[in-house]
């Protein structure tokens, strides 16, 4: 029952059952009067008392021509305008009715251009000529005017409105999908990257401790590398495609939380890299969106350090304060090449950007390099 009202509006505003029912709300009160009065007039002795049936019936032709203003605007309002210079030279009308307003409402709400301003200049001139003979009085021109001039104006502003909201409709549809993308470019950079990562160090790892006199491992060590290294290369022309325009949107956690940095740390250990963990606060709970950035950022840049700063120890410090936490990872190695420039750092941004925090990275002034974030805790 509560869904009944909704349908029923649902129903209604379907462009050929709305125009259907508005003739029939414009035609129905004017059979009804016509039956009422009709034994009057057929019985009146003053002459102009007949011009109501006439009137009558040009009203009813004019709403009948509203059944197509959506598709042939031009033509419904020539037509009307027809119909309503002959009701005022044959003193039917004294005046234009409904009709008339909807058809050249019509005329502004589905035309443009040229079409629209040579039918509303050649209506307007038919009605001022009509009027200046038929029904002289004074402003007679100025009465046309604002009677041709309100209603298609109005049409006007209505489509340029509903064009405006489907803009900004289609915009917000592409923005969505290049925050999507470029999620998925994040994603994928973060989590493809960082394995890929270590697993080109442990190949490394095991070529180097190759005794002398294995030549087929060793070879099949420098492949594995070799096809590690395309990988990362093709991924970034991969990340480069996705992450082409779109705007940022926050993205839900994927159960990597700050909870789960103890194992991230051993993994790192276990491909070659020095590292430590230290939490210093309470922990609280954190909304997904910080407890997946805090994450991705420690993984990140400990990627970073195993592939720029070969050799370098690295220090991972999460704190919790009252209104924020802070993560740090900082590592005393020299880099020993720039490399191109990838989308760690700029993903870490944008991820802290979203959660209202500030990130800095760089190399500090005693050697390595340090990345630095503090988040603030949402309150209620």
């Amino acid at each position: 029952m509560a869904r009944t009202p909704t349908k029923i509006a649902r129903f209604l505003r379907r462009p050929r059952v709305f125009d259907t029912t508005l003739v029939i709300v414009l035609c129905v009160p004017v059979l009804l009067g016509v039956v009422s009065v009709l034994p009057d007039t057929a019985a009146a002795t003053v002459p102009g008392d007949t011009r109501v049936v006439p009137a009558a019936g040009l009203h009813l032709a004019s709403s009948l021509c509203l059944l197509m203003r959506r598709g042939r605007p031009v033509l419904t309002t020539g037509l009307v305008a027809t119909l309503s210079a002959v009701g005022i030279a044959t003193h039917s009308l004294s005046f234009l009715g409904l009709p008339s307003c909807v058809a050249y409402y019509s005329l502004g709400r589905y035309t443009t251009g040229r079409p629209m301003l040579i039918t509303s200049v050649t209506v307007f001139a038919v009605y001022a000529v009509d009027m200046r003979l038929f029904l002289p009085m004074p402003g007679g021109w100025l009465a046309s005017l604002l009677s041709v001039l309100a209603p298609v104006g109005i049409g006007q502003f209505v489509r340029l409105r509903a064009e405006l909201n489907e803009r900004s409709r289609q915009e917000a549809a592409g923005a969505a999908v290049g925050a999507e993308r470029r999620r998925i470019a994040r994603e994928l950079h973060d989590v493809v990257a960082h394995h890929i990562t270590v697993i080109n160090a442990l190949v490394g790892g095991a070529r180097a401790t190759l005794p002398p006199g294995q030549d087929v491992a060793r070879n099949a060590l420098e492949s594995a590398e070799r096809t590690a290294r395309e990988a990362m290369s093709e991924m970034r022309q991969l990340l480069d495609v996705l992450r082409a325009g779109g705007n940022e949107g926050a993205d839900a956690a994927t159960g990597l939380t700050a909870k789960r940095l103890p194992v991230l740390i051993e993994e790192a250990r276990s491909s070659g890299l020095p590292v430590s963990l230290s939490v210093t606060g309470e922990p609280v709970e954190l909304t997904a969106a910080v407890d997946h950035a805090v994450y991705r950022i420690v993984q990140e840049a400990l990627t970073n350090t195993r592939k720029h700063a070969i050799g370098a120890r690295a220090d991972v410090r999460l704190a919790y304060e009252p209104a924020a936490v802070e993560v740090e990872v900082v590592d005393d190695g020299l880099a020993e090449e720039a490399g191109v420039a990838g989308f760690g750092l700029s993903g870490m941004a944008e991820r802290v950007a979203l959660c209202g925090g500030r990130l800095s990275t760089g190399p500090r002034p005693e050697g390595g390099f340090r990345v630095h974030a503090r988040i603030p805790l949402e309150r209620s």
